[in-house]
């Protein structure tokens, strides 16, 4: 049991009144509220039948919340991203003093964050930036954090936070990863991972079912087993849950009963949009954004089925073991790729913000707690705290060794996706991805002639230095 220590919380939807359960589990005092009595009855019932109600006060608004909070306080907000943020803090910074701490713990946007850290520092007051992953269960029983800001008002809250996240054998999913607005790009960069992770689960499932025939108890069973390679994560463990569940109505399997239109609420665009803005190649990160926005487009792919044409799925006789390894290599072989886009994008991003953040340290807090929590992790973990290993993941001795071993069955599957009409953009992106990354010599040259031609952009030569431009027509 911990020594209380007094932390204030403001939100009590799904994620608020359950990390405040957390904290209480955990030995902490929380005060909280919300602006909904609704919400605060929900607390008030749930606490009813908790062992410890005490360590839970409930006050009837912020200003309440705030004298009940000695100095230096810590209150973390858990609202809506955006305006409500602001107009939140616009609230509070009339009634706290100097040297108290906001934390931010939604999704927000990490200029946003960079910008309140910004305003809130000329006011004497510290904001964290805080990323929180792991769903309502992970809020529960032990989430992972990114936090952003300064060190000292991290070091405050420390305690707190380390003690309720999701540990990976002794090691607490939560650190802080870099200043301002580092907290929150992490966790966004999270999310664009987890989108193009999802889009490859769901590339594979399409496989398995049109291609290799297989029925959605052998999907789930194929699931289950490859949760037992080097592609076990919670991912994975879920995906073959789904495939297993039944519809109570209809008796078929439910996934089957679910309209195919994905829904998003944009951290996964905005991963790809930082990605054009620091230069950095996320293609299958943004192809799994991409992939939402088409299956969103439900009544143009029912009019398309009717006008274009083009190969017909048509299961394939062939060895279904061997088929369905190569599934599993191909799949293997992309969310590795997924990894080194988004750990490439952070890098670049820490570089561009002097936010030194390390990678090491990244790959850590994703072990556990958090929605692409995998075993593949801790092996990133290492690659990157092996000695003269930097750079791009997929480049570290461990990894490029493991590619070269699965690179059969990717390619293969990518081919019979091809041939047989299958739409796997994240699959191709990923492979694409990694063979333009070991390509000692692109087509890029031709596109600069092309731009010199029609714009006199000029170009270098490989030969020798300077900035060349030739009058390319004779006319």
């Amino acid at each position: 049991m911990h020594q209380a220590s007094h932390i204030g919380l403001i939100g009590l939807g799904v994620m608020g009144r359950n990390l405040a359960l957390n904290m209480a589990d955990h030995g902490f005092t929380v005060t909280a509220t919300d602006p909904w009595p609704e919400a605060r009855q929900s607390l008030v019932t749930e606490l009813a039948n908790y062992s410890q109600p005490e360590r839970i006060r409930i006050t009837p608004g912020v200003a309440e919340l705030v004298a009940a909070l000695p100095a230096p306080r810590n209150i973390l907000l858990l609202v809506k991203a955006g305006a409500t943020v602001d107009s939140l803090i616009a609230q509070l910074t009339l009634l706290l003093e100097p040297g108290d701490t906001l934390i931010d713990s939604g999704n927000s946007f990490y200029r946003d964050t960079m910008r309140r850290e910004s305003e809130l520092a000329d006011q004497g007051f510290h904001f964290i930036g805080l990323g929180i992953s792991g769903g309502e269960e992970g809020a529960r029983r032990g989430p992972a954090m990114m936090a952003g800001g300064d060190a000292a008002a991290y070091a405050r809250i420390k305690p707190v936070l380390e003690t309720i996240a999701a540990h990976y054998g002794d090691s607490p999913c939560c650190a802080r990863v870099g200043r301002n607005g580092a907290g929150h790009f992490v966790k966004m960069v999270h999310n664009g991972i987890e989108y193009g992770i999802m889009q490859l689960l769901a590339e594979a499932y399409l496989l398995l079912r049109d291609l290799g025939g297989l029925d959605h108890g052998r999907m789930a069973a194929t699931f289950r087993a490859w949760n037992n390679t080097e592609l076990a994560s919670y991912l994975i463990e879920i995906t073959a849950e789904i495939l297993d569940k039944q519809d109570d109505l209809t008796g078929a399997p439910l996934v089957e009963m679910i309209l195919d239109q994905a829904q998003q609420k944009g951290t996964g665009r905005w991963t790809s949009e930082a990605a054009l803005e620091f230069g950095i190649p996320t293609p299958t990160l943004s192809e799994a954004v991409f992939g939402r926005a088409l299956s969103a487009l439900k009544a143009e792919r029912l009019a398309a089925a009717d006008m274009l044409s083009g190969p017909s799925p048509v299961p394939l006789k062939t060895d279904s073991a061997a088929f369905i390894e190569s599934i599993r290599q191909a799949l293997l072989g992309s969310i590795i790729s997924c990894y080194a886009q988004g750990l490439a994008l952070i890098e670049a991003a820490g570089r561009e913000l002097d936010w030194q953040i390390e990678l090491a340290t990244v790959a850590g807090l994703w072990r556990a707690g958090c929605i692409i929590r995998a075993d593949l992790l801790a092996r990133v973990m290492n690659a990157y705290q092996t000695p003269g290993q930097s750079g791009n993941l997929l480049c570290t001795s461990e990894f490029a060794q493991l590619l070269a071993t699965i690179q059969p069955g990717w390619r293969e599957t990518a081919a019979l996706a091809v041939t047989g009409g299958i739409p796997v953009p994240g699959l191709l992106s990923a492979l694409a991805y990694f063979d333009g990354l070991r390509q000692p010599r692109s087509a890029a040259n031709l596109i600069q002639a092309q731009r010199d031609y029609f714009g006199a952009h000029t170009y270098e030569r490989t030969d020798r230095n300077g900035v060349f431009h030739t009058e390319w027509s004779q006319l």
